[in-house]
C-alpha cells in the first residue's frame, strides 16, 4: 500500500525509508515486507490497518528503501515508541512533523482477539484516519513548507522532547539485551528487554521485542496473552493515538 503511494508521489520528490525495529534481524522481517505475504493474509488485515479498498488492491513489493534496525537506534534517536510511525523530513534534513502514527488508528481495542475481525464502525473510522494522513502527506509533497500540515520549528520542538533518565537507562538495557541475544544468552537477553519495557512503558517497540525473542516467535505476529495483557493494562491510553493535525492552517 505504501508502494502505491510511493509510485504516485515519487515523481514529485517523495522518498520513503521504511525501518523495521527487530533484534531478530532479517529472519524476523524479510517475509513481512513482501506483497505475496500480504495476499496470503485474510481481508481482515486491510480492515485492521485502515487501508481503503483501492490502495489495498494496489499492494506490491516495495521499491523504496527498507532497512532493519536491530538495535532500535533510530527509535531511540527520534523518540519512536510504536510501529508504524512516520517522520516527515524535508530536503534540508529538517523535521517537518515528528514521530506520530502513520495514519493507523486505535482499532486494536475493537478487535476480536480470536478472529481479528473488527465491527464496521471502527473500520470506517480507521479508513478515515488513514485517508486523512495520506491526503496530508500528499499536500506536503505538493506544497512543501507552505503546506498547512508542515509544522513550524517551534511546534516541532514542542512536540518532541529529550529522553528521561529512565528512557536512557532503558535504551542501555536494550543494547545489553541485543548483545546477549547475539551471543545466544536468550534468557538473559529477555530480562534486559523486560527491564527496558518497565523503565520505558510507553515504548511498545520494547514491549513487543521482550515477548518475541524465542526462536519459534521470530517473525510471528505478536498477539499472545502477554501482549493483550499489556494492552488491557493500558486501557486508559490509546495504542495508536491519531495524528494531531490541530495546527493545520
Amino acid at each position: 500500500m505504501w508502494q502505491a503511494i510511493y509510485e504516485d508521489l515519487k515523481g514529485s520528490g517523495l522518498e520513503i525509508i521504511a525501518v523495521a525495529f527487530d533484534t531478530g534481524g532479517k529472519a524476523a522481517v524479510e517475509a513481512s515486507i513482501r506483497a505475496e505475504g500480504c495476499r496470503e493474509r485474510p481481508e481482515v488485515l486491510a480492515r485492521l490497518m485502515g487501508w481503503s479498498a483501492d490502495l489495498w488492491a494496489r499492494q506490491a513489493p516495495p521499491t523504496y528503501t527498507c532497512v532493519i534496525d536491530e538495535g532500535h537506534l533510530l527509535a531511540e534517536l527520534y523518540g519512536m515508541v510504536n510501529v508504524p510511525q512516520g517522520v516527515w523530513i524535508d530536503e534540508q534534513g529538517r523535521i517537518v512533523r515528528p514521530p506520530e502514527s502513520a495514519g493507523t488508528s486505535d482499532m486494536v481495542r475493537h478487535m476480536n482477539r480470536e478472529t481479528f475481525e473488527i465491527p464496521d464502525a471502527p473500520v470506517a473510522e480507521g479508513v478515515a484516519v488513514r485517508n486523512t494522513y495520506v491526503e496530508a502527506l500528499k499536500d506536503w509533497v505538493k506544497h512543501g513548507a507552505a503546506s498547512r500540515y508542515a509544522l513550524t520549528p517551534d511546534e516541532v520542538r514542542k512536540r518532541m522532547r529529550g529522553p528521561s533518565q529512565d528512557e536512557v537507562l532503558a535504551a542501555n538495557h536494550v543494547r545489553l539485551g541485543r548483545y546477549l541475544f547475539a551471543k545466544g544468552a536468550l534468557d538473559a537477553a529477555k530480562l534486559h528487554f523486560k527491564e527496558a519495557s518497565r523503565l520505558h512503558p510507553d515504548s511498545w517497540n520494547y514491549r513487543r521485542q521482550s515477548m518475541m525473542l524465542d526462536p519459534e516467535s521470530i517473525g510471528q505476529l505478536n498477539a499472545g496473552p502477554d501482549f493483550w495483557a499489556a494492552v488491557d493494562a493500558n486501557a486508559d491510553r490509546p495504542y495508536y493515538p491519531a495524528p494531531d493535525f490541530s495546527h493545520a492552517g
